[in-house]
């Protein structure tokens, strides 16, 4: 594939994703400090004090709390996040297990008395306008398949850049900004290191920010394949009318996930569970392995656990990337490089259009110079 290939393909390529990337990297360098902006920004409920050996609720009471919070409703997912939230359960209900997410409402229960702590309204203000708009530019699957397709583009953008790249620096030392030169020199020079700078970042982060948009293809995929599956002996029966005890679904999943910790229970009929069973979800302690989830399937009448397996490779690819796209495994010195790397893939986005502006307004220029040298040359 000759240069002349490679500058086509980098130039259209980086010109159909440059202004959405751009509101990306915008939209997403806040995201990078979401827990912090929480903290900053939302008004948060803590649990009560209270002695550290306090028991902790049974499922089941937490159950009844919740649902006598919102009558009428059924509970969809009940999850915790102990390192952020202590001594929290969150509880997600919902007029009917297949609601639209804009229906359900989260309740935030004491985890050890049931006590209802805070009743969050619909979702809103600052961050999750920005979540939105990086997400799915509030147009829901079509708008996520979207910008995913950009992400694809700006990695073929960076790739073609690569190429032309390496025989632009045959010429000059590598890091070389001509700065005696124009000024559209200085910023080509400036645009083509910052992109090599960044070569890497870019990559890791469009790609996984592609992968992050297939996420619900990657569910309905499980739903279809594994959980079909693991619950095909139960195809062709009717959903029980009655479920038994949460409680007991996760004593009978906790002797199938030894050393792991809980992050998540789906109700049967929801999303992430069969219409027969409760889905239990564990993870790990590492940083590795605390991504990662484990599912339990515990049948919601008779009280026993399927065999568990794996999650397959693509769900677990999913998760891995989820993280890795803002910069969330490392703490706060991943979070700064990233927002950082963030800033100067900003930098490099601005320095390409501006190129291409002042390339077409320099051909535009030219070709009225030659106009109207013609015209001063006739009689």
């Amino acid at each position: 594939m000759n240069v002349k290939l490679w500058f086509l393909i980098h130039k259209w390529t980086s010109l159909v994703c440059t202004l959405f990337l751009l509101m990306l990297c915008i939209t997403g360098l806040p995201l990078i400090f979401h827990h912090e902006l929480e903290h900053l920004l939302e008004d948060e409920v803590a649990a009560p004090a209270m002695p550290a050996d306090t028991p902790m609720a049974s499922l089941d009471a937490l159950s009844q709390s919740a649902l006598a919070a919102r009558p009428g409703e059924v509970i969809r997912f009940m999850f915790w996040d102990e390192e952020d939230h202590p001594h929290q359960t969150f509880v997600s209900l919902a007029p009917a297990q297949d609601a639209k997410a804009e229906d359900a409402r989260t309740l935030v229960l004491d985890s050890r008395t049931g006590d209802l702590l805070d009743e969050p309204g619909p979702p809103g203000g600052f961050l999750y306008i920005m979540f939105k708009l990086h997400v799915d530019l509030f147009a829901g699957l079509p708008g996520m398949l979207f910008l995913g397709f950009m992400g694809l583009l700006f990695v073929v953008a960076i790739i073609s850049g690569v190429v032309l790249y390496a025989p632009f620096m045959r010429k000059l030392d590598f890091g070389t900004v001509r700065r005696e030169r124009s000024s559209r020199l200085k910023w080509l020079d400036l645009h083509n290191l910052l992109g090599v700078v960044t070569l890497v970042w870019a990559l890791v982060v469009g790609l996984t920010g592609a992968i992050n948009t297939l996420s619900p293809i990657v569910v309905g995929l499980w739903q279809q394949g594994q959980l079909a599956a693991m619950t095909a002996d139960y195809a062709g029966r009717p959903a029980p009318e009655q479920i038994g005890s949460v409680q007991q679904a996760l004593d009978t999943a906790s002797a199938n996930a030894e050393g792991m910790h809980l992050s998540l229970i789906a109700w049967p009929g929801s999303q992430f569970s069969s219409p027969h069973h409760y889905g239990v979800f564990f993870r790990g302690d590492t940083p590795l392995t605390s991504r990662l989830l484990q599912p339990v399937l515990v049948d919601a009448s008779a009280g026993h656990a399927l065999e568990p397996e794996a999650l397959p490779w693509y769900v677990q690819t999913l998760l891995l990337s989820q993280p890795l796209h803002f910069g969330d495994y490392g703490g706060m010195p991943l979070k700064i490089i990233w927002a950082l790397l963030d800033i100067v893939t900003i930098v490099v986005l601005i320095s390409g259009l501006y190129l291409w502006l002042g390339r077409r307004t320099s051909a535009a220029r030219r070709v009225e110079e030659i106009n109207n040298g013609g015209q001063e040359a006739q009689p």
